[in-house]
């Protein structure tokens, strides 16, 4: 059962994990913008440089999905839903809180929401 001591607890490890995000999106800012192709460097270095703004823009745009997915728990926790599965209303467990405090679903949820993807 979720109390408010575990609330309080993983209300604290959202907030840092928010301001930890939010450090990585405004980090990555810079190196995910487009390469420009007029810069005189080599062919290479090019790809190079075009494969490691790829991968900056993808763990920014990442870092961006769990920020949004941080505040939607948070707001859930204001309006005293926290720790209620999205899918099905049942209680998420308190472990999964504890490893992701911004889950929304419950394992069962979550794992059917996944293998619907593939």
């Amino acid at each position: 059962m979720v109390n408010e001591n575990m609330i309080d607890a993983r209300r604290l490890a959202l907030v840092q994990l928010r301001k930890d995000l939010s450090g990585v999106v405004e980090s990555t800012a810079e190196g995910a913008r487009p390469v420009d192709l007029d810069e005189p460097i080599g062919r290479i270095s090019r790809v190079d440089a075009i494969q490691q703004q790829k991968m900056v823009a993808a763990n920014r745009q990442a870092a961006q999905q769990r920020r949004r997915q941080v505040e939607a728990a948070l707001s859930r926790m204001d309006d005293g839903e926290y720790g209620e599965c999205l899918g099905c209303g049942e209680e998420i467990d308190p472990r999964r809180l504890v490893a992701h405090p911004e889950a929304s679903l419950c394992i069962e949820c979550q794992g059917q929401l996944e293998s619907s993807r593939d």
